[in-house]
């Protein structure tokens, strides 16, 4: 066993369209809550085509990304729902705290009382509806913030950055 403490983490949660259509965001934060975990940042935000290839980076060549677009995007749901809630979670163990309470990717393969295994499903097109994202590791998340947020929109440091000419902080 290992005599070390865990590892102070931080990650990025996202609350998927369908769970804004099915209005459970109060239901997943009240379940994330468990994990004892501090919000160090959110924000809502309309997910461009170009935002959701730079995140699904590896299935954006994938001849399913079109739906998996409209899905991520809202666009699959209406104008009413064409977003998604953006949360920074910090604190020990983070990812692996999220996760567990997040439940497997795959709805069908989630534990019941995991939030994907309670509100997620398999859409007629195929497409894995599983209501929120979660960094999967330490490298993932410091990518996937950087990628979501900007510096400023972060209440705390979280990783290096510099000043630009322009007087905006930037992720370094």
């Amino acid at each position: 066993m290992n005599n070390q403490s865990a590892t102070h983490e931080y990650t990025l949660i996202i609350l998927k369209p369908d769970c804004l259509v099915k209005s459970l965001t109060g239901n997943i934060l009240t379940r994330l809550s468990e994990a004892r975990l501090r919000i160090v940042g959110a924000k809502v935000v309309r997910v461009s085509r170009e935002l959701a290839e730079e995140h699904y980076a590896h299935l954006k060549d994938k001849p399913f990304f079109n739906d998996l677009y409209d899905y991520f995007s809202g666009k699959a749901y209406g104008k009413d729902y064409e977003r998604v809630l953006a949360m920074v979670y910090e604190g020990e163990d983070a990812i692996g705290k999220v996760r567990k309470i997040a439940g497997a990717t795959n709805p069908l393969e989630a534990d019941p009382i995991s939030i994907r295994g309670a509100y997620g499903r398999i859409n007629k097109k195929n497409i894995m509806e599983n209501v929120i994202h979660c960094s999967d590791s330490p490298a993932s998340a410091k990518r996937e913030i950087q990628l979501w947020f900007k510096p400023d929109e972060i209440i705390e440091d979280l990783y290096p950055t510099t000043e630009r000419t322009e007087r905006v902080r930037v992720w370094a």
